[in-house]
């Protein structure tokens, strides 16, 4: 059967595409077939399909054979060009993200052009839900409807969520979307609402079924006379099946009697097998048998890769004359061939029949065939189907694919093929699959035990000993090893090796995998980022930004710049820390990739900008996102940092406590990597030491950093915040005084460094030198709207503002904010009683001091107030705040909202 494209050919986008799988589109499952021209056309068939064109849904249901296909494309002949796509489905499309993939490319491919912004699926196995709801709606704006016919729908009868994105988008896209399902099955859908409705046009086997003046017209159209006895005896014993009545009549035309053969016929499946082989595969020569048999293992033919499976060089006349002799063999465009699927289902029973033992070896030759000609997906299976993993692995490495195992769109289903490979496969290949998917799955031991086993058995190293593909691999396995390891020294070091390896490979092989060093320089900066070598990372993480642009290293590219956000944010630069995450959010959107696959750095990073500016909803937004990637469980970046920030809100909040229950929990989870990251202790220290310092208890966040130094900029001006809320205002200065020039420094370390300075100064007597670097920290967080450093300094600097008011009218984006909120607004969600006595003026101006760490002398002198003045003061807020000691008044008042 002929294929008639409606928007395909050699310029045909579809043709340079890729699905999330990797493969090139396959623009023949994209064509209507041509009806030729033997088929009858059954108006009352017609006329049912019309009626569906318009109700949302039509399903053309029969068993394999019926002529759902025909019947469906010679009705679609009247549409004009782009109101009609079509796709034959197939049983990869189980996976969500390769089906609607394939969707959006039938309806280019017939001329139905699509918004930019409906993107497209990156992994196999999910598609985005905001893709489908931008379809939907794109769909429902349509001034006419299009129809999308999917053929074959039931190779995908048991994937639920393609059913349940497909309701999705048919119910949402309203008046714009008419829907035909060519299936033997029913799908998952809710047919019954649909027919209850009065939505449903459905055609059922019953109505597929030729009657006997249909039967004698097909018949009449293969110039076989048939009287109308014998169209009824032969629609009965057929049961009106419409392929047994072809391929009867086929058979029947090279009878000496075609009536009598035809009246002879006996319907059943094993009759029909029988039939097909005894009267369509042996009317053919011995030669055309054979190649028929061979080539039934392949879901597509070439006359080169069938001539390798014959051994002969005759397979294109042969399927030249097959094509014309309408005995199942279909061009599918660029000298490629496919066999009817149910012909080639009976053809490979009977090839074991025939040749019990062969079709392993075929495979295999298939496999080589195929790898030769670059078309590797396509081999891997047939060398998995023949048992040779050595082959499969040994392709797989030899073409630098391995990185196809660890990241892109073909790695889970390359994952799942290897997932089948038999233990007692061996060899450096059959190791390194084995580590790469050990290493993909996090299981460092057992992915370095296979590495190593792999790399022991490589050849010496002779540039001319065909390894260097292997060496490569191993190379870059011992990157990703000694990045889940936290060891920058070994990354640095295997990265080398790579160098090394590259050298000896030509560069147009290394071109074709632009995965493997995109993701070779991710990992390896990934480990520089873990070891604090910020320079390095930065220079290594930008190196694979500038790799080859491409869908398969849409990934690669996306952590790239989540990570280099977190290098921004962590050197106190916000504005390029946000550029950077929201470009690695649109990386991941424009590539399709599904929200559990990001690595959640992004919006991490995002939601750490919006707690300085104590943009709390929006940070609690991003963070939930974080949380719900994947990298959130296995990537021990992502993972501290999101208790890191959890802990922050918390303190944002008012309550520090269960910050600090967060971060002890943090830190009894141990993490991936074996080596201690400093910029990551620092993080945790200074979260520890915040949340101790908003609970009132300024010298365990002095403890916090005699057990746990600082190494960063931003460390060390905690560590003299906390020893200014001590009272040791001296010692502070002398951290502040020993912090470097700030080179890499930007306005995020600055503004704490300003401020903790300026609190010190003032709590030695100079407030004229406060005043000048609060208004320093003001100037530097202005551009930025860096709130929190200035609602976590204390009500010293609320105090300071108050009486400067100067520094408030110039920084009203501030002032607001640091103005006492109602007690509501700030209480915690659980509800604190008895409520207590309210406070006198005199009492809160005491109280306000005592959350500043003033001593009861400083507070006395503050307030020109008598110490035994003060102690009562403090005795009577103690018992009506029900609190027995300074940092559980000062916690109680911030509950209540007093503070």
């Amino acid at each position: 059967m002929k294929a008639r494209s409606v928007g395909g050919g050699r310029g045909d986008p579809a043709l340079k595409a890729v699905t999330p799988d990797g493969d090139p589109v396959l623009a023949a499952r994209l064509t209507v077939p041509t009806v030729p021209g033997t088929f009858v056309r059954r108006d009352r068939l017609v006329e049912q399909l019309t009626e569906g064109a318009h109700s949302p849904l039509t399903l053309v249901n029969g068993p394999a054979g019926a002529g759902k296909t025909l019947l469906v494309a010679d009705w679609g002949r009247a549409y004009e060009p782009g109101a009609l796509a079509w796709l034959t489905v197939a049983p990869q499309d189980s996976a969500p993200g390769v089906f609607w993939s394939y969707v959006l490319h039938a309806f280019r491919h017939h001329g139905i052009a699509l918004p930019e912004d409906i993107g497209s699926p990156a992994r196999p196995g999910e598609v985005d839900h905001s893709l489908l709801a931008r379809l939907a709606a794109w769909l429902n704006g349509r001034d006419s409807p299009v129809t999308l016919v999917l053929d074959e729908f039931d190779r995908v009868a048991g994937a639920a969520a393609v059913a349940e994105e497909l309701q999705f988008v048919l119910r949402h896209a309203g008046e714009g979307l008419r829907l035909v399902i060519i299936s033997r099955t029913e799908p998952l859908l809710p047919l019954y609402r649909y027919r209850a409705a009065g939505e449903l046009v459905d055609i059922r086997a019953d109505d597929l079924a030729f009657r006997a003046e249909e039967t004698a017209a097909l018949v009449d159209r293969h110039g076989l006379p048939l009287s109308a006895e014998a169209a009824r005896m032969l629609t009965e014993r057929t049961e009106g099946w419409a392929a047994g009545l072809r391929l009867c009549t086929l058979a029947a035309q090279r009878a000496d009697d075609p009536e009598s053969f035809l009246k002879d016929f006996e319907a059943g499946h094993s009759t029909v097998a029988d039939f097909l082989l005894g009267e369509v595969l042996r009317a053919h020569p011995e030669e055309t048998q054979d190649l028929l048999l061979r080539i039934s293992i392949l879901e597509e033919t070439h006359p080169d890769l069938a001539n390798a499976l014959t051994g002969r060089d005759d397979a294109e006349p042969i399927l030249e004359e097959l094509q014309r002799a309408n005995a199942f063999v279909e061009p599918i465009g660029h000298s490629w061939y496919r066999l009817h699927p149910l012909f080639a289902e009976i053809l490979r029973v009977h090839l074991r029949v025939r040749h019990p033992g062969l079709e392993p070896e075929l495979h295999r030759t298939a496999a080589e065939w195929l790898s030769r000609a670059g078309l590797l997906d396509a081999a891997l299976p047939h060398a998995a189907d023949a048992g040779d993993w050595e082959l499969a692995a040994g392709e797989l490495v030899d073409h630098l694919a391995i990185g196809r195992l660890l990241t892109g769109l073909a790695a889970e289903r390359l994952d799942g093929l290897f997932a089948r490979m038999a233990p007692e496969a061996s060899g450096p290949a059959p190791d390194l699959v084995r580590a790469a998917r050990e290493l993909a799955h996090h299981d460092v031991d057992r992915g370095v035990t296979y590495l190593r086993r792999a790399e022991e058995n490589l050849p010496g190293g002779d540039p001319g000993d065909g390894a260097a593909a292997a060496r490569l691999s191993c190379a870059v396995l011992r990157v990703l090893a000694a990045r889940v390891a936290g060891s920058a020294d070994l990354a640095e070091t295997a990265a080398r090796d790579a160098a090394e390896a590259e050298r000896a490979l030509p560069a147009d092989q290394l071109e074709r995998r632009p995965e493997l060093t995109a993701r070779m320089l991710t990992d390896l900066g990934s480990a520089q980022l873990w070891a604090g070598r910020f320079d390095a990372a930065r220079s290594t993480l930008s190196a694979a930004l500038d790799a080859a642009q491409g869908r398969s290293t849409a990934f690669a590219r996306h952590e790239a710049l989540g990570r280099l956000a977190l290098i921004d944010f962590l050197h106190g630069r916000p504005g390029r820390a946000e550029a950077h995450a929201r470009g690695a959010i649109a990386e991941a959107e424009q590539s399709g990739l599904p929200m559990s696959d990001r690595t959640g750095m992004a919006q991490l990073v995002l939601a750490a900008v919006a707690i300085d500016r104590d943009d709390l909803a929006a940070a609690q937004g991003h963070l939930d996102q974080a949380a719900a990637a994947s990298a959130a469980s296995r990537d021990p970046v992502v993972a501290v940092e999101l208790a890191i920030l959890r802990s922050r809100m918390l303190v944002a909040r008012g309550d520090p406590r269960a910050a600090l229950l967060a971060l002890d929990d943090m830190a009894k989870q141990p993490l991936a990597s074996a080596e201690p990251s400093p910029w990551v202790s620092d993080r945790i220290a200074m979260a520890t030491a915040t949340a101790h310092l908003a609970d009132g208890d300024p010298k365990a966040a002095v403890k916090v950093f005699e057990e746990q130094p600082s190494h960063s900029p931003e460390s060390l001006a905690a560590e003299a915040r906390a020893r200014v809320a001590a009272g040791d205002c001296e010692r502070a200065l002398g951290i502040l005084d020993e912090l470097p020039e700030p080179r890499d420094r930007g306005p995020g370390i600055d503004v704490w460094v300003l401020l903790t300075r300026a609190q010190a100064v003032d709590a030695l007597g100079d407030p004229a030198a406060a005043e000048s670097l609060v208004l320093r920290a003001l100037t530097a967080a202005r551009p930025h709207h860096l709130r929190r450093p200035f609602l976590e300094a204390g009500p010293w600097l609320r105090r300071l503002m108050l009486q400067r008011p100067s520094l408030a009218r110039e920084h009203a984006w501030l002032t607001g904010t640091l103005s006492p909120q109602p007690a509501a607004s700030r209480q915690r969600e659980e509800s604190v009683s008895p409520h207590p006595e309210p406070l006198s003026a005199r009492e809160r101006d005491v109280l306000e001091r005592l959350a500043q760490l003033m001593s009861t002398e400083e507070i006395a002198a503050d307030l020109h107030l008598s110490v035994n003045t003060v102690k009562t003061h403090l005795k009577s807020i103690y018992r009506k705040l029900a609190a027995t000691r300074r940092g559980e008044a000062v916690r109680r008042a911030r509950e209540l909202g007093l503070l």
